[in-house]
C-alpha cells in the first residue's frame, strides 16, 4: 500500500509548497529583520509626526498607504492615513471571515461528514470539512466494518452540500496552480491536494521525484527539466502544469547533499480524488465495493446515519486560518456561514456565505459600505477593504462573546504564526496581535497592540501599488508597530 499523507504532515506541506513562486509570501513567515527603533517612548500627541516620517521615505513614493490606529473600545483616533478608502487587502480578508464565523456558529460547532444507508447502497455525505483526512475515512470505514458492513453494492459519494463552481472566479490561473487557489467543494479529504518529494542526486543529474501517492503518480506526464548543481549553489524549484491539467513539469535546481523538499499541488478533481481515498479505506477493512459512483445534486433518500466523522471545533479551525494563513480553512469556514442562510437555487454556497458575513459585519457595528467582499480569504484582488472596516471588525470582536478565542487565533509578535520571525527583540513581541496579508504589490497587517504604558490599542495598515520587496513595507510597518507599543500617556 502506498504511503499516505498525514493530517500534521499535509499542513505543513501547505506552508512549505515551493514550487509556484507567486503570492508565496502568504502562507510563509518573512526572514527575520530587525526593524530600526526608537528607544524613547512615545507621547500620543508624536505618533502622527513619526509615522508620516516613515510612510513618506523615498521608497515608498509610489506606494499607497492606508493607516487607522485606535483606542481599543473607543472611537478616540490616533493616527488617519486615508482610512475610508479602498484597498486591496489580501489576507486581511481573513480577519472579516473568520469573525463572521465564530459569531454565526460558535466556537464549539463543528462540521460531520456521514456515511447514510439508502435505498441503493451507502451514500456518503460531506459538508466541506477542511480538516478531514486520510485517518478520518478509515475510522468511518472502521465504524461500517463494527456495523458488520462486508459488501457495498453502490457507493455513492454526494458532492451537493456546496453549490456553485469550486474555484472563485476571479482567481489567477497561477493560484490554481499553486498550494493557494485549491478547489473548494463538499467532499474533502488532505485538503484536496497531493504531495510529492523532489531529492537531489550526483551534480548534473536531474531531481530524483518520490510521490507519496502512487494513484497520483500514475495521472501526470512528467518533463522532467530540474538539474542537480554543485554545492553552496541556490536552491529554487518550480512545476507548472498546462490547461487540460495532464503534464507537470518540473524546473529548478537544488545542490547536491542538500534537503529534499516537498511540493504540494491541488488535485483537479476532489469529488474523485475522495471517492478514490475512500475506494482505500474501506479496501483496507476489507469492504468490498462493487459499484461507485458521485452525485452532485440533493437527495433524499437516505435512511439512517451508520457512521460519522467530525472536524475538531471551529475554534480550532478558524486558529488554522488565521496563524497559517490558510486561504483553503478559510474558504471552508465562509461557504459553512451558508447554514444560517441557505444558496437559493442558482446561487453559490459562496455568495449565500457572503450575504451572511455582510449582515454579522452591520451587526459589528462595520459600515456596510466600507469593503467589497469576492471571496472569504483574501485571495482574489477584486476584493476592496478600508483600513476603516478592519478597526470596526476588530473593535467589534474585541466586545463580542467570542473575543478571547478571536484574539487567541491571530499570530503573535515573535511568538507565533505569520509574525513568528518579526519584531523579534523590540518592545513590540508578545503584545502585537495581527493577522498578516501579502499578494504582488499588496502588504496588510490589522489587530491590536496591548502596549504596557498606555491603553490597548487597535490599528490596520494597508500598502499597495507598491515596487518595494515585501520585506522592506513589512520593516517600515514594524517600526510603527514598536512605536505603538512605546506609547505612554503624556
Amino acid at each position: 500500500m502506498p504511503k499516505t499523507i498525514s493530517s500534521s504532515l499535509l499542513i505543513l506541506f501547505l506552508g512549505l509548497q515551493v514550487g509556484i513562486n507567486h503570492q508565496i509570501a502568504k502562507a510563509q513567515t518573512p526572514t527575520p529583520v530587525a526593524p530600526t527603533t526608537n528607544p524613547k517612548t512615545i507621547c500620543p500627541a508624536q505618533l502622527g509626526t513619526a509615522v508620516d516620517a516613515i510612510i513618506s521615505r523615498s521608497e515608498f513614493s509610489r506606494a499607497r498607504w492606508g493607516i487607522l490606529v485606535q483606542n481599543l473600545g473607543s472611537t478616540e483616533t490616533l493616527y488617519n492615513r486615508d482610512a475610508q478608502k479602498y484597498f486591496i487587502p489580501a489576507s486581511n480578508t481573513k480577519v472579516l471571515t473568520t469573525a463572521a464565523a465564530l459569531i454565526q456558529l460558535g466556537a464549539n460547532y463543528r462540521i460531520r461528514t456521514s456515511v447514510y444507508r439508502d435505498r441503493d447502497g451507502l451514500r456518503v455525505v460531506g459538508r466541506g470539512d477542511p480538516s478531514l483526512t486520510d485517518a478520518q475515512l478509515i475510522t468511518l470505514a472502521k465504524q461500517l466494518k463494527q456495523k458488520g458492513i462486508k459488501e457495498i453494492r453502490q457507493l455513492i459519494v454526494d458532492d451537493s452540500y456546496f453549490q456553485g463552481d469550486i474555484v472563485n472566479p476571479s482567481w489567477q490561473w497561477e493560484d490554481l496552480q499553486s498550494g493557494d487557489g485549491i478547489p473548494i467543494n463538499s467532499l474533502i479529504v488532505n485538503q484536496n491536494s497531493f504531495s510529492f518529494i523532489v531529492s537531489p542526486q550526483t551534480s548534473g543529474k536531474p531531481l530524483k521525484l518520490i510521490w507519496l501517492n502512487s494513484d497520483q503518480k500514475k495521472q501526470w506526464q512528467i518533463i522532467n527539466q530540474s538539474v542537480t548543481v554543485e554545492k553552496n549553489q541556490p536552491s529554487f524549484i518550480k512545476v507548472t502544469r498546462d490547461l487540460q491539467g495532464s503534464t507537470l513539469r518540473i524546473q529548478g535546481q537544488l545542490p547536491e547533499g542538500s534537503q529534499s523538499q516537498f511540493v504540494n499541488l491541488p488535485v483537479f478533481t476532489p469529488a474523485e480524488y475522495f471517492l478514490q481515498r475512500f475506494r482505500r479505506a474501506l479496501a483496507a477493512e476489507k469492504i468490498t465495493v462493487r459499484q461507485a459512483s458521485i452525485l452532485d445534486s440533493s437527495s433524499e433518500n437516505e435512511i439512517a446515519e451508520l457512521a460519522v466523522v467530525q472536524s475538531p471545533l471551529l475554534s480550532e479551525l478558524v486558529m488554522t486560518a488565521n496563524q497559517n494563513s490558510n486561504n483553503f480553512y478559510t474558504e471552508a469556514l465562509l461557504r459553512a456561514l451558508a447554514i444560517k442562510k441557505p444558496a437559493t437555487k442558482n446561487q453559490s454556497t459562496a455568495d449565500a456565505g457572503i450575504e451572511v458575513l455582510k449582515a454579522t459585519l452591520t451587526q459589528l457595528g462595520v459600515e456596510p459600505t466600507s469593503y467589497i467582499l469576492a471571496d472569504g480569504s483574501g485571495l482574489s484582488r477584486k476584493n476592496l477593504i478600508t483600513p476603516q472596516a478592519l478597526v470596526q471588525t476588530l473593535q467589534g470582536m474585541a466586545n463580542s462573546p467570542q473575543a478571547k478565542v478571536f484574539r487567541a487565533s491571530l499570530p503573535v509578535a515573535g511568538v507565533s504564526g505569520t509574525l513568528k520571525n518579526r519584531l523579534i527583540d523590540t518592545s513590540a513581541a508578545g503584545i502585537v496581535q495581527a493577522k498578516t496579508g501579502t499578494l504582488g504589490g499588496v502588504v496588510t497587517l490589522s489587530g491590536y497592540v496591548n502596549a504596557p504604558n498606555y491603553n490597548p490599542v487597535v490599528f490596520s495598515m494597508m500598502v499597495n501599488q507598491t515596487e518595494q520587496p515585501a520585506r522592506v513595507v513589512r520593516q517600515a510597518m514594524d517600526e510603527i508597530l514598536v512605536m505603538l507599543a512605546q506609547l505612554q500617556r503624556c
